[in-house]
Parts: structure tokens; sequence; C-alpha cells
């Protein structure tokens, strides 16, 4: 799952697309993923959705003959042609608070005892934030419960339909596990090859495990907050990884940009697209993160006039990073992984067995982006089972050879990403 976040205000219409989806498949990638693109209520966020069956007035070419249904056809069979896939928001965890779903079937929602539909909220910093252009679906206490159960299945069959292999399950963990196992399966029914990713970002490994057991084919880790260091992240990792095999990015469009985050320091973000990318089983990154924007995507605010003139290009590098992906079969699961110590802690040292094939992996990261760092090794070989060659495979200026001992002037963030295999075992 090498993904491409084509974020919809910021590509504008759907006839524009075109020209983003190849700059993807040129970058190795292999699937785009878009943010909601049906109508949204008032507030104009794309996650308030007011008609599930409309579609956002912002990404219809309206000069166009043909209808916005057949404007998101063209647009999936021209990825198709690229060799992409694409999937699409799914959320079904509450609609926009002016929907005329409100009125149509008040039985659906969840009521305050004033009266008045109950907000999805969160706290950020103690503070508690409330999204009063959202309206709570009730799952758990709906007395039609197989109605609603009903419009979310047609809603999904419909976007299948148009052509979409994949839902981005928004707030998955907010929705009832039940749910979830019964929708995934009877789209499967008809629709084997549809991809269900759980988003469940700030919710714990243990409601992620149960969340994911639900059914879904992906979820989501938490790497892009990991300080190198920190035991967490490889602990939540172990605790997944064989319920479901996760994507890591450097950013996303709920995050700060990187670009802006590590003010403009290259070698930084090419350090943490490179860890990205080789943690985990998937990887996405959002359009305009290859050209060093630094302007936050807004759900609400963002148009194309938002696209920035910049002097950085990271195509190349982006496109050598998931190549190794592509043609690694180690980078593309969830095996055994192990955080070494070395004797430089401002070096990480990580060992990943597949057990899918024979490879196993060890990557050299250099955790400081501004200053070289020195690596040393007595033997790389004695790190890994396999008793063939490690071979350097990395983005960037790889080694031709791995000498023994191994003595290296780590570049301000730079990773060196060696492979190996171990001898097949012969069956019984």
């Amino acid at each position: 799952m090498i993904i491409y976040n084509l974020f919809p205000l910021l590509a504008g219409r759907f006839t524009d697309w075109k020209k983003h989806l190849s700059r993807a498949a040129a970058m190795g990638f292999t699937w785009i993923f878009v943010n909601p693109v049906q109508r949204p209520g008032s507030s104009g966020s794309l996650y308030s959705i007011a008609d599930y069956y409309a579609f956002n007035p912002l990404l219809v070419a309206s000069k166009s003959k043909k209808e916005p249904r057949e404007q998101i056809k063209e647009m999936i069979t021209a990825a198709d042609t690229m060799g992409l896939k694409v999937m699409v928001d799914l959320v079904i965890s509450h609609c926009a608070a002016d929907s005329d779903l409100l009125q149509q079937h008040p039985e659906w929602f969840l009521w305050e005892k004033s009266g008045k539909v109950a907000h999805p909220f969160c706290y950020e910093n103690g503070k508690k934030v409330v999204w009063k252009d959202l309206a709570k679906f009730d799952h758990k206490n709906t007395s039609d419960r197989e109605g609603l159960f009903q419009f979310f299945l047609h809603m999904v069959r419909f976007l299948v339909e148009l052509g979409f292999s994949g839902f981005r399950c928004d707030a998955a963990y907010q929705v009832p596990g039940s749910l979830w196992k019964r929708l995934i399966r009877e789209t499967k029914k008809f629709h084997p090859h549809v991809l269900f990713f759980a988003e469940t970002l700030g919710c714990p490994p243990d409601q992620t495990r149960k969340t994911a057991k639900a059914g879904f084919d992906f979820i989501f880790n938490s790497s892009k907050w990991w300080d190198f260091q920190s035991p967490w992240l490889v602990e939540q990792y172990t605790l997944t990884r064989e319920i479901a095999p996760s994507i890591s990015f450097p950013e996303s469009h709920d995050t700060e940009r990187l670009w802006a985050e590590l003010l403009g320091n290259v070698e930084g973000v090419k350090q943490r697209y490179l860890f990205a990318a080789l943690f985990s089983a998937g990887i996405m990154m959002p359009m305009g993160f290859e050209f060093g924007f630094q302007k936050k995507l807004h759900v609400v605010k963002t148009r194309p006039e938002d696209w920035e003139q910049t002097d950085t290009d990271l195509t190349s590098f982006i496109r050598a990073v998931n190549t190794i992906k592509s043609r690694h079969a180690i980078f593309q699961e969830e095996p055994p992984t192990t955080i070494l110590p070395t004797s430089n802690p401002n070096v990480l040292l990580m060992w990943k067995a597949s057990v899918k094939t024979q490879e196993e992996a060890l990557l050299i990261l250099n955790k400081d982006m501004h200053t070289k760092q020195h690596f040393y090794a007595e033997n790389l070989q004695s790190f890994v089972q396999a008793g063939a060659p490690l071979i350097d495979v990395s983005p960037e200026n790889p080694l031709g050879y791995i000498p023994a001992p191994f003595s290296y002037d780590l570049q301000p963030g730079q990773g060196i990403v060696l492979i190996t295999a171990r001898d097949s075992v012969a069956e019984d």
C-alpha cells in the first residue's frame, strides 16, 4: 500500500485531477486516497456530509457536459490506466448537522435531553472541542438499526459502482465493531476486491486491536509522532501487527506540514519519509509533500489557489524509496521488528525479519537531521540470521559492498537500507 493523498480542495475540479494522478504514478504510488467528495453542509467541511449521493460543487466541473458521476468515473478510469487504485473516505460516525437526514430519519441520531442533536467532540490540551456542524448517528440505540445499516450499505455500493476500490473509514473506533463487521462482510460478498482501512489514531492499542478485528484490511499507526527512542511505537506495533497490517505517514491532512514543523530542513523531511515507508506495510503521503509545501491542508478553506510555488522537488527521492518498498516483500508486511542497541545513541538500528519470505532487513538511520553521526559495528552480519551477504539498496548513494568492520559517517538524517535473505527451508 503506497498511497498518495490527493486532497480534493487543493486539487480542484474532478476534470483537473489527471495531472496529479500522473505525478503520483510516476513517483511509484499504487493507490490514491481522496477525502470526502460528497456535498457538505453549510459549514463547507469535507467531513460534514449533508448528502451522501450528491457531490461537492467545488469539485464538479460545471461547464462540462458530463454529469458529476461521469466526471468521477472518468477520473477513476484515468487512474486505473496508470496502475492506480482509488479509495475514498467513508464517514458514517456522523453527518452534517443540517442534513435532511435529521428530518427524514430523526430516529437514526443521538439527541440531547434539551432536544438538540448531539455533536461529536474531543479534548485538546484539556479543553473540550465540540464540532457543532456535525450530528452523531446513534448506532447503538437507534430504533431503526436495520434501516440505518441498509442506508450505509447502499451508499458503499454506490461508491463502489463509481469505481472506488477502497475506503478509509473515518473515526472507525467510534462506530460499533458489529456494524463494521457486517458492512465489510456484506460489501465483500459482491465486491471481494474492495479494501477497508480503519482510521484509529488517538485511541489506545487495545481499542485499535478491537476495532481491527471487525475485519479491516489495514489500520493506521502513529509512527509520525515517534521520537526514535521511546518504546511505545514498537510495543503498539507488536500488539496489532498480527491483527491487521498498518500504514505510516510523515504527515496528514490533520497535522501541520512536516516542512513547516522542521523549518524547511530537507534532510529531516527525507529521513521521516524513509522511516515511515519502511517501518510498516503501508505508507501514505499527502499531495504537496513532494514540493515542500508548508501551508496546512484545511477541510474548509483550502483551494487550488493555495498551491505553493517552491524550489523544492523530492519526487526522485520519493520514487526511489517507493521502489525499495515495492521491490522487497519485507517492507509490504508487518514482520517481527526490533530496535537494536548501538554505541551511538543518535543512530537508529532497526532489524526486520519477514515471516512470508526469507528476507531480512537492517535500517541504519541518523536520528540527527542537523549533524553527521558516526556508526560502527564489528560485523553487520551478526545482526541478522541470514548467512547471505547484506546488499545496500538505499535510495541515495548505496554502497557497493559492506565491509567488516563497518565504520561510517552518516550524513544528517541519512538512512542506509540493507537487505539479505535466509536459506529456504525444505517442505516436510
